[in-house]
């Protein structure tokens, strides 16, 4: 790593925070969303999360790397991250299962990285602008007026989805599966296909454009809608085979696959302040648990919007109300906002497939 400051992130209200560049140092003036998560742990998950398309990755736990990159825990192979920012990022892991550091891996997923700023300011700046905040990683170099003018010309990108979903359909298979689940891939993470498959479950995943007529013909019991990264109302497609499947399976949708079918259903979805990402509280209103969640998703359905659609609040976050989790169990369709197959972090909420599971059971 470098002994300088020899890069900067410059943020679109003009505010610069130099530092030190680690992973790709050959990716140079990339603007992306500039995003917070709060988890302590987890930051291979979050690195190769799809979700995370697009976007500079502020981590506020002050140390990362410090236990490598692990050939089991990738959520994706394909890593499609805009950029990772820490406050010390340690390049010597201490982990008996680590096979790569994580600067390594970046550089071959042509990831940016800085380090040695003060996360904690910047934090405070993105949680008190908002979750649209997008800044540029560019040369120490770089004027603050020529990096402001290259965040003003470059678009905000709407195929996110298009990007990270497969081109092709591929399989899981189990012995002795009970269930064949369709998986609508927007961005999806191993591990909730991994879960599935743990549960009985063999699995086919299909490229984001798959209508609906080509998922009848793969006569699934169930069909998940994956997570994924970018605003729902870009996913038009999606939408659309959501509407046109709604009642002939039980459907389990996840993060952006949750917003998905409320907008199938005519709800409407808008923006948070700044985001969940990280772990966070919420209430199932059937019975009033809290269980912890871990979270990574910009935009929340509107409550007053599911009002006439059949669907109906499941979950609700304790910190700010917001709904984190819909139902409509006449037409056997559930979904959250959060992860319930997260690994690491909770593991109190992976009975929402024994759930999905359940649905299907009944269906059949």
């Amino acid at each position: 790593m470098e002994n300088q400051m020899n890069v900067k992130l410059v943020l679109e209200d003009g505010s610069e925070f130099p530092g030190y560049s680690f992973g790709d140092d050959s990716i140079r003036d990339r603007v992306c969303t500039v995003v917070f998560n709060t988890s302590m742990v987890g930051y291979q998950e979050i690195v190769s999360d799809p979700a995370y398309t697009d976007q500079f990755v502020v981590m506020t736990y002050p140390l990362i790397g410090s236990y490598g990159m692990t050939e089991e825990d990738y959520e994706a192979r394909s890593l499609t991250m805009g950029g990772l920012i820490v406050r010390e990022y340690n390049d010597q892991p201490s982990n008996f299962r680590y096979t790569k550091t994580l600067e390594e891996v970046m550089c071959e997923h042509h990831i940016p990285g800085l380090w040695g700023i003060d996360t904690r300011m910047l934090t405070r700046k993105l949680r008190d602008h908002g979750s649209s905040m997008r800044g540029i990683l560019t040369s120490m170099h770089t004027t603050t007026a020529s990096a402001l003018a290259m965040i003003r010309v470059t678009p905000v990108p709407t195929d996110a989805v298009a990007r990270v979903s497969c081109k092709k359909r591929w399989y899981t298979r189990t012995a002795n599966a009970k269930h064949h689940v369709v998986a609508i891939d927007c961005g999806i993470k191993t591990n909730i296909v991994r879960t599935l498959t743990a549960k009985g479950c063999n699995v086919t995943v299909v490229p984001y454009n798959t209508d609906a007529e080509q998922i009848d013909s793969l006569n699934p019991d169930g069909v998940i809608i994956s997570s994924g990264p970018g605003c729902p109302e870009h996913a038009g497609e999606v939408t659309r085979t959501v509407k046109a499947l709604w009642g002939k399976y039980p459907m389990f949708g996840i993060g952006l696959g949750c917003q998905i079918l409320c907008l199938a259903k005519g709800a409407t979805v808008s923006s948070l302040s700044h985001g969940h990402r990280g772990g966070y509280p919420v209430r199932c209103t059937e019975n009033g648990k809290i269980t912890s969640t871990a979270q990574n998703h910009t935009f929340v359905v509107d409550r007053d919007s599911l009002e006439g659609t059949g669907l109906s609040v499941l979950y609700e976050n304790v910190t700010d109300a917001s709904v984190e989790g819909v139902i409509d169990a006449e037409s056997s369709v559930l979904g959250v906002q959060f992860a319930p197959e997260s690994a690491p972090g909770p593991q109190d909420n992976y009975a929402l497939f024994d759930r999905f599971i359940a649905m299907m059971k009944e269906d059949n």
